[in-house]
């Protein structure tokens, strides 16, 4: 059997490809993260300020643009592509970019498609996504509490998640639910969340918070580092470490006592840089290839000056070369401003 760098030459082989996109320190880019919008029908606390000021709708790529990046970047080496926003599925008609990229996941082209969700409108679209080829979904869930979750998400019902984590998973969708770490919340709801995921055969993955634009709180009072939370659940269940890994800088552990496993993304207390094979574009086509720097390349400029995807294939190559080592995340009181000016909404989950 060849190995992942024999299967992606031998794939790179078939596609006319020299080699696939590896950066300066030697890590291979298999993972594309793309918006689809930085819209949401939430503003949650750590995500969003109160009032958000969304890109204009002729700086958002088209679905037919969506659809050619991806192409170009599964031509290049790209195996798993995630969805993302903002929300995704508030994109009109968002639908017929999965039907399109599910054709790529029938021809062996892309081994996963998949979509992170914050929920509220899975319930709509599990099945149809299903029939497209996608075979899991992240859903973000911080608490189980709906009056928690109401002022959480300003406003949302979570009613409506818990309905769309039904229906993903009555249409055969495995599901992981994503928690961020915030102080004064998760450590009162660790208990709740392990059941209600473990209960249903679900992954809980809990995330630090990360400083990305200015949602109108002090982030120093969410930050729970995940150290601090590991040690919280260790006190009352049983964990052991797990080699497993899906292509994402989760860490995972297994609970003794229920079967289930957690993950820990911790960019601020152990960042996962030296192995990251993942890069983002935004819904307006800026292509970021570090979550945590101001590192930009305009590919929508270079798509709508020609049809010619040669001159997109070398922007990209040169972009992926000049991949970032790592990202500086800190949240101390030393500095009031946000590490970054853009919102996670706009960059993309």
């Amino acid at each position: 059997m060849l190995s992942d760098e024999g299967q992606a030459s031998s794939y790179l082989g078939l596609q006319g490809g020299s080699c696939g996109l590896i950066d300066l320190f030697g890590r291979y880019v298999r993972y594309l993260r793309l918006s689809v919008t930085d819209r949401c029908d939430l503003r949650c606390v750590y995500c969003m300020s109160e009032h958000m000021a969304f890109m204009p709708r002729r700086d958002l790529l088209s679905l037919e643009e969506l659809n050619r990046l991806a192409l170009a970047f599964i031509r290049r080496g790209v195996t798993k592509l995630r969805i993302t926003g903002g929300e995704p599925l508030v994109r009109k008609d968002v639908m017929k970019l999965f039907a399109a990229l599910g054709t790529e996941l029938g021809a062996g082209r892309l081994r996963e498609l998949t979509l992170t969700t914050n929920g509220t409108r899975l319930a709509n679209f599990a099945r149809e996504l299903a029939s497209y080829g996608v075979r899991r979904v992240n859903v973000s869930l911080d608490t189980l509490d709906p009056d928690r979750y109401r002022a959480l998400t300003r406003g949302g019902a979570l009613a409506n998640v818990l309905e769309g984590i039904d229906a993903a998973r009555s249409a055969g969708l495995a599901v992981k639910i994503n928690a961020v770490a915030l102080r004064g919340s998760t450590d009162a709801e660790i208990d709740g969340l392990i059941h209600f995921a473990h209960d249903r055969e679900m992954t809980l993955t809990f995330i630090e918070t990360m400083p990305l634009g200015d949602v109108g709180v002090d982030r120093v009072d969410q930050y729970f580092p995940l150290d601090r939370l590991r040690e919280l659940i260790e006190s009352r269940w049983s964990l052991s470490d797990l080699p497993l890994r899906t292509g994402g800088p989760a860490r995972y552990v297994r609970v003794a006592e229920t079967g289930g496993v957690i993950g820990f993304i911790t960019p601020l207390t152990h960042n996962f840089c030296e192995d990251c094979n993942r890069v983002r574009i935004t819904a307006s086509g800026i292509l970021h290839t570090c979550l945590g720097q101001e590192d930009a390349v305009d590919l929508r400029a270079v798509m709508r000056r020609s049809q010619d995807d040669a001159d997109l294939m070398h922007t990209i190559d040169r972009a992926i070369r000049g991949k970032p080592r790592g990202h500086d995340f800190v949240i101390d009181r030393s500095g009031a401003l946000p590490a970054l000016s853009r919102h996670m909404s706009a960059t993309g989950g």
